[in-house]
């Protein structure tokens, strides 16, 4: 059986540190592909700080918790630590160094109503996010080359949940067993967005269920939606059940 890439990166960086960035690279992905900009940003912050704190424990130096730990610090320090490869030396933290200044400054560059800079912004990020984590797995596998090593991460990349779509705000689920679990898949995609009741009857309606089916399934999810005047979002139970009903599909 193939390595999974966290098996990959942990050839050579600390188990808890490959983990980490390669969790936080995955929510990132996930929420550029929820086109939720900004979030996508924060998470490419979290995934910079992992990589960091792997490269800094191959150099033999212990890891800052806390408010003691600096991303900038220590991408200040480790290109004196001969004892690394280029790569982890100077090429990484560079890359690190553009990726965290974006992410740490997200929104305070841009105007409020400047939606298209936060959407070129995760653009950015996240393709240089593909390129750092590809080197780290190209380093950990000795004899991979940077293509091969682009093509594993693209895996990750490649839109993780193709039986969504949405067509100008309109949402439509290939996986859903009945009218219920459409609306619960619907409200998971646009989630933390509201839907008002009678939008999301539409567009169950759009599925080809009938009516009373689409009346029915919007009873039926009062369970797992906070109701603010006919207005619907998803509830922390719902979410769970559709990651479920995801993961299923997927396996």
């Amino acid at each position: 059986m193939p390595k999974t890439i966290n098996q990959m990166l942990k050839d050579k960086f600390e188990v808890k540190y490959a983990d980490a960035a390669v969790k936080h690279f995955t929510l990132m992905v996930q929420d550029f592909q929820k086109r939720e900009w900004e979030d996508a940003n924060a998470k490419a912050g979290k995934f910079v700080e992992a990589v960091l704190k792997a490269i800094w424990r191959s150099a033999g130096e212990v890891v800052p918790t806390g408010r003691n730990f600096s991303a900038g610090g220590i991408m200040n320090q480790v290109e004196n630590k001969m004892v690394l490869s280029d790569s982890l030396r100077l090429t990484i933290p560079r890359a690190c160094r553009w990726v965290y200044e974006i992410a740490s400054n997200r929104g305070a560059r841009h105007d409020a109503d400047e939606i298209e800079a936060n959407e070129m912004d995760a653009n950015a990020v996240v393709a240089s996010c593909s390129w750092i984590l590809a080197e780290m797995v190209r380093y950990s596998q000795h004899g991979l080359d940077l293509v091969a090593a682009k093509a594993i991460v693209d895996s990750v990349v490649k839109r993780r949940y193709p039986f969504i779509e949405e067509i100008d705000g309109r949402v439509y689920v290939d996986i859903a067993d009945g009218a219920r679990e459409a609306a619960i898949l619907i409200l998971w995609h646009i989630y933390p967005k509201r839907i008002a009741e009678n939008d999301l009857f539409e567009q169950l309606r759009r599925h080809q269920y009938k009516k009373a089916n689409a009346d029915m399934a919007i009873k039926r999810i009062q369970g797992v939606v906070d109701n603010d005047n006919g207005n619907l979002k998803l509830r922390s139970i719902g979410i769970q059940e559709a990651e479920e009903l995801i993961e299923k599909a997927e396996r």
